[in-house]
């Protein structure tokens, strides 16, 4: 970047569990209330907002270009720009990345980027086979005809497939996004203790930082459906009272034989969104705005699809290469926590000579990563993985927090399914 893009405002959506308190809404609509609060908080005339760029993973079917139904449910005028995109769970970073880009080029003045998903609407789905059949059906001229491809039906063709599985497969490889992890565990040799307890962890961490209200400044209620006369004000996940028991009791979820990853030590499905105002930083100087903090930095990676979880790594090591930085540097770390064995394996690979040698092609280690300093508030496992926004929320709440604690520097990094990563590096002075 030639100018530090700033983050004038944002606002994000309690994350709820698919299926729970958020599965009446539309990721659109979940949207358009951070997009709401966003330019609310910014107190800039919403006009003046040239462009709404949005990622989401699981875009709807009847809403293809789900950026510009934000922007008109959000108030933004007809004249207003808007584009989506999809990266997996880099999309909403990747809308931070697009829309850094414009502002660079001058050819807006301001934008609001974020990521949104709402995985409880994702339909169940029918196979080709059942498609072929209607297909046929209404192309027949005859009763004859259509007597003849009625008699071709047969039961196994509706039988649905969950949409949600489909999104979590890769294409290539036809691994769930949990067999990767599975992967990792066992390529970095974690156990499923190493495993729980970093999820414990997560859980301790981020029901601390509810009680003491660490979220609340980055998060604006949601009315809940249908009668809309209570509000969602918090993160459902998070939980207070796990043991070491309940988390062992789980069984496997991807390996039944001699798997670890289990739903207990990954993300949960879940809905929510989350968006940021973004302008260059001479910009925002020249209308004397403060922002939350800056974007310094932002690189992707890629790498082999059945290691996606090391996405990160590969991230960081491109960043750190073009800002000149280490490790050690960031006050504060946030590694989106898909799984336990990505973070740990992500954490062993940092500190790894080896790694560093072979997979990246560096003379020595990254550099071990600070458990202190990184995900201080517990992360996607407790907290929730709404895909698309999860990279978004990850840099918001990062600026919250340093700015909390009085710190300068900080670092945002998630892996992404069909493997890739992304890293990003801010600043709030």
């Amino acid at each position: 970047m030639t100018d530090r893009i700033a983050v004038i405002s944002g606002a994000r959506t309690p994350m709820a569990k698919a299926q729970g308190a958020l599965r009446e809404h539309r990721a659109d609509d979940l949207a358009a209330f951070a997009v709401k609060e966003t330019l609310a908080r910014a107190e800039i005339d919403p006009a003046e907002c040239g462009e709404v760029v949005f990622g989401s993973v699981a875009q709807p079917l009847d809403t293809p270009n789900i950026a510009r139904a934000i922007a008109l449910k959000a108030g933004l005028g007809a004249e207003t720009q808007a584009y989506s995109l999809q990266r997996n769970c880099a999309s909403g970073v990747e809308a931070l990345r697009a829309a850094s880009a414009r502002l660079q080029s001058g050819e807006i003045t301001a934008a609001i980027a974020g990521g949104t998903e709402s995985l409880s609407n994702i339909p169940f789905l029918f196979g080709h086979e059942y498609a072929r059949f209607w297909a046929e059906y209404k192309a027949a001229r005859s009763r004859r005809a259509r007597l003849r491809n009625l008699l071709q039906f047969r039961p196994s063709f509706v039988k649905p497939v969950l949409g949600t599985r489909k999104l979590l497969t890769d294409a290539t490889t036809g691994l769930l996004m949990g067999d990767t992890a599975e992967i990792l565990a066992r390529e970095f040799r974690i156990s499923r203790t190493e495993q729980d307890e970093y999820a414990r962890e997560s859980h301790s961490r981020a029901t601390a930082a509810a009680s003491e209200g660490l979220f609340r400044p980055e998060t604006i209620a949601v009315p809940i459906p249908p009668s809309y006369a209570e509000m969602l004000e918090l993160d459902h996940g998070p939980r207070s009272n796990t043991t070491a028991e309940q988390f062992a009791a789980l069984k496997p979820s991807f390996n039944r034989h001699t798997g670890t990853v289990t739903a207990g030590n990954s993300s949960p499905l879940s809905d929510g969104a989350a968006a940021v105002l973004l302008m260059r930083e001479q910009e925002a100087k020249e209308r004397g705005l403060e922002p939350l903090g800056f974007i310094r930095a932002q690189v992707s990676a890629a790498l082999d699809p059945a290691r996606m979880g090391l996405g990160a790594v590969y991230a960081v090591a491109r960043l750190l290469d073009r800002t000149g930085t280490e490790p050690s540097d960031f006050e504060l770390i946030e590694l989106n926590e898909a799984f336990a064995s990505v973070v740990l394996a992500n954490e062993r690979a940092f500190a790894s000579q080896r790694f560093a040698r072979t997979e990246l092609g560096r003379s020595r280690a990254l550099g071990a990563i600070d458990r202190d300093r990184l995900n201080v508030n517990g992360g996607a496992i407790a907290l929730g993985h709404p895909l698309a926004m999860s990279g978004v929320r990850l840099v918001l709440h990062l600026l919250y927090e340093l700015r909390r604690r009085d710190k300068n520097t900080g670092l945002a990094a998630l892996c992404v399914g069909g493997g890739e990563g992304a890293a990003v590096m801010v600043e709030v002075a």
